[in-house]
């Protein structure tokens, strides 16, 4: 059986090679990811001139093509964002509306090219807000045509007004590493699914 791959597109605000703790919370869930055998790689948006656009390409200069290509090679996509203002950052926006041009790329049974693949979030805040941001990612990306798992979101905020990040702690706290365990499985277990048994055209 092929080995399934994950891409992570993480989207903080933070440039490398400074800690980020969206990208902290991304890796912890590939290092899940590889438990069951996926291979995965992740991706700072930020560090890379992703040109503002709704088409695959957006011409000279722009990185997404480049991030595209991995992302339609891989089987599991896992967006990983801060929540800022009560939303998820602008950089995990501008992937949104650069996934929207998939809707008009298909392959020749008309099927949009991410039909099959799943879709996972990771957020991290110092505030409420993580359902709000799961609920806007996950509608946003079934409409891109990705498949959401049960369990399909982990996350971690802080207390109100509160100093400390995700990436200050330890180690990632029980009930955050038990939900990062369940989306692993889950997301697993789906694109495996989807592999063997194809959305009709």
């Amino acid at each position: 059986m092929t080995t399934l791959k994950a891409l992570a597109l993480v989207c903080t605000l933070t440039p490398s090679p400074a800690v980020s703790s969206s990208h902290v919370l991304a890796e912890q869930v590939l290092s899940e990811l590889d438990g069951h055998g996926v291979r995965g790689e992740a991706i700072r948006l930020v560090d890379l001139d992703v040109k503002p656009g709704v088409q695959a390409d957006m011409g000279s200069g722009d990185a997404w093509p480049e991030v595209r290509r991995r992302v339609l090679g891989a089987d599991i996509l896992l967006l990983a964002t801060p929540i800022w203002l009560g939303h998820p950052s602008s950089v995990a926006q501008r992937a949104l509306e650069r996934l929207d041009a998939e809707l008009s790329e298909t392959d020749e049974n008309g099927k949009p090219l991410t039909y099959g693949k799943v879709a996972t979030v990771a957020i991290v805040g110092n505030e409420d807000g993580a359902h709000k941001v799961s609920a806007d990612l996950f509608q946003a990306l079934n409409d891109c045509g990705f498949t959401i798992p049960a369990g399909g979101a982990t996350y971690w905020v802080g207390e109100a007004m509160g100093s400390t990040d995700y990436k200050d702690l330890d180690g990632a706290p029980d009930s955050v590493a038990s939900t990062t365990k369940t989306l692993a499985s889950n997301a697993v277990h789906l694109a495996n699914l989807l592999r063997d048994a194809p959305y009709p055209a």
